[in-house]
């Protein structure tokens, strides 16, 4: 089951670089950088799985966002724990925001690069996970220029080794929607995503 809920998402994320609309491509994107979290390990190389465990119940946030509704705190994930999303829904953002939860120190990702990446993704609409590679502790490999815009957005310009969030919106994401996942159009979508590496 787990297999199939990362094949899922890894068809997800790739399924339709091609429906959002050019017209929010990058004007409506915000970068900001955040501090790396005390305690971190991500240095050396880069791990050839996802943690798995869940994060403690006392973890504090790196990113808090108020959105046009609701809003949503984001613990990055650890060497050894999978990252927190906590929404206060139905949360949406105007425009994508991409937040660097922890700054890697490999080298700055291309927009054509080929990456590999654990991620976990929210729907900001009810709060629910719909897709994860924590869960299954499998990495996913994908080409930035092949997934949805808000994906390469957060991802392109980081350095390998980081942890990255990015709210996003549905012409980000999907905007027509995509049923298998339970996203509605209109839906902001919540990621983190831990960069392992790029090429």
């Amino acid at each position: 089951m787990k297999n199939a809920t990362l094949a899922l998402g890894a068809a997800l994320v790739l399924a339709v670089a091609g429906c959002s609309s050019d017209s929010d491509s990058d004007s409506g994107t915000t970068e900001a950088t955040g501090t790396a979290a005390a305690g971190s390990t991500d240095t050396g190389s880069a791990p050839t799985s996802c943690p798995t465990a869940s994060a403690k119940d006392d973890a504090k946030p790196q990113w808090t966002l108020k959105g046009a509704t609701g809003e949503m705190e984001m613990v990055a994930a650890t060497q050894n724990e999978a990252p927190k999303i906590t929404v206060q829904a139905p949360f949406s953002v105007d425009q994508t925001v991409v937040e660097t939860l922890v700054e890697g120190d490999g080298p700055v990702v291309a927009e054509t690069a080929s990456v590999t990446v654990c991620y976990v993704g929210v729907n900001g609409r009810n709060g629910e996970e719909f897709d994860s590679a924590y869960q299954s502790g499998t990495p996913v490999d994908f080409p930035l220029n092949g997934v949805i815009p808000g994906f390469s957005k957060a991802i392109a310009g980081q350095k390998v080794g980081s942890k990255v969030g990015v709210a996003m919106t549905s012409a980000d994401g999907y905007a027509q929607g995509q049923p298998s996942a339970g996203i509605e159009p209109g839906d902001t979508l919540i990621f983190e995503i831990g960069i392992l590496a790029a090429s």
